[in-house]
């Protein structure tokens, strides 16, 4: 049984835990990052990255990467054009964002993101195929430290545990954060290929019916990212997984519903980012009121804050927490001269009290809005919910929903060598 001890330890290497790590990086800190897969993972195919995601990437010093490759949309608005398939009517919405605030919204190839966030990392920051078993604590001689056994008997022994494992977290469950929750609703999301050329512009088309929500958004000249929001099946019915079929399934069972060019841009889905998912979430009171930090250990991203897609801020929100935790720590470091200390005035404990404090209130708003954004748009049958959908939510609601998108979670601080007492600053004692 191999032992192995570690300064901070990042349990996921999707966007939280590569930015987590990106941002500790630039303070002088490596971490490393366990990952379960044996490589980068792209579920979702793709994300709109809104200004304030760009501001976080911005403080990660990452931004330039993706801004130099997607154009950003015409006069930096997205225009939406969403279809009451009942009536045919097409109301046109838009989001413009805040002089000032960000980058205009553009959207991206998760895996690219990703790419871009783990060139930054030295080579052996990610470790793969690292399969979390256990996780537990040790306090020795005042001082604590997280143990995690991974599926291979590896221990290793952290000074810092940081759980950007997702949805179904273990360290969420180690905190004793509540269990996520299905909202009943389930998404399929797959990004076409349309090789010669898809001949779309850059505006987004969203189709709303009895139940359901269907999208697409053109990535570049050949990519679209497609997506169907619909209630989940019945307990019992077979839910179909397979790729070929389940394309099959929505092509069919949509085929009279759904206009072609929609249906078009399924059949030229890239089978191998085809994927159904159930819509989860964290009820807001459980995030209020839930350990979102231990001593040394805490999560970030959908570890803390799953929620359903529908305000489109699951990533962007991930990277203000990777941001606003390596403030936190990098504060932490200045005030004990280029150290992070695990015990007494101003510990790695406090410095997480403060980051789950920041960001408590504004993921929950997320949260909440989120759910009841997709419980509004999946309207049923009954006129009050579509009144509610096609007069209230989306002529009045929709521009204030999108303003949470224009906010700025900060910079890093800059931690240089004559703050610290140490030629190494983020050495932790």
């Amino acid at each position: 049984m191999e032992m192995v001890e570690e300064d901070v330890v990042i349990i996921g290497a999707g966007i939280a835990g590569l930015a987590t790590a990106v941002a500790l990086r630039r303070l002088g800190i490596k971490a490393l990052v366990l990952e379960k897969s044996d490589g980068l993972r792209a579920t979702g195919a793709a994300l709109t990255l809104f200004p304030n995601a760009w501001l976080a990437l911005d403080a990660l010093g990452v931004s330039h990467k993706l801004t130099s490759v997607y154009a950003p949309a015409k006069s930096f608005i997205i225009r939406v054009f969403v279809t009451n398939l009942g009536t045919g009517a097409t109301q046109e919405l838009s989001y413009a964002g805040k002089s000032g605030i960000g980058s205009g919204p553009r959207s991206v190839h998760r895996q690219s993101l990703l790419e871009a966030l783990a060139d930054e990392l030295p080579d052996d920051t990610i470790q793969f195929s690292s399969k979390i078993a256990a996780i537990d604590s040790q306090t020795l001689n005042g001082s604590s430290a997280a143990i995690i056994n991974l599926g291979d008997s590896t221990i290793i022994k952290a000074k810092v545990l940081i759980g950007c494992d997702g949805v179904h977290s273990m360290v969420a469950q180690w905190l004793g954060l509540s269990e996520s929750i299905n909202s009943g609703r389930s998404s399929v999301r797959g990004l076409a290929v349309f090789p010669h050329g898809h001949g779309l512009n850059q505006d987004i088309r969203q189709f709303v019916g009895v139940g359901f929500r269907a999208g697409f958004i053109p990535l570049n000249d050949r990519d679209v990212y497609w997506f169907l929001n619909r209630y989940s099946p019945p307990k019992g019915e077979t839910i179909v997984k397979d790729p070929e079929l389940l394309q099959r399934e929505v092509l069919e069972k949509y085929d009279n519903v759904l206009p072609p060019l929609y249906l078009d841009v399924i059949q030229h889905c890239d089978l191998s980012t085809l994927t159904r998912a159930p819509l989860m979430f964290r009820r807001p009171w459980d995030i209020l009121s839930g350990n979102l930090s231990k001593g040394n250990v805490t999560v970030a991203g959908d570890a803390m804050h799953p929620m359903t897609p529908d305000l489109g801020q699951g990533g962007c929100s991930a990277l203000e927490d990777a941001v606003v935790l390596g403030r936190h720590i990098g504060n932490s470091l200045i005030k004990n001269k280029g150290h992070i200390v695990i015990s007494g005035d101003n510990d790695i404990g406090q410095a997480l009290e403060r980051y789950v404090k920041e960001r408590k209130w504004r993921v929950t708003w997320l949260v909440t809005g989120s759910y009841l954004s997709g419980w509004v748009q999946n309207a049923g049958s009954n006129w009050l919910m579509k009144f509610l959908r096609d007069v209230i939510y989306y002529k009045f609601l929709f521009g204030w929903t999108a303003n949470v998108a224009c906010y700025d979670c900060g910079k890093l601080p800059s931690v240089s060598l004559g703050e610290s007492d140490s030629s190494n600053p983020g050495k932790i004692d």
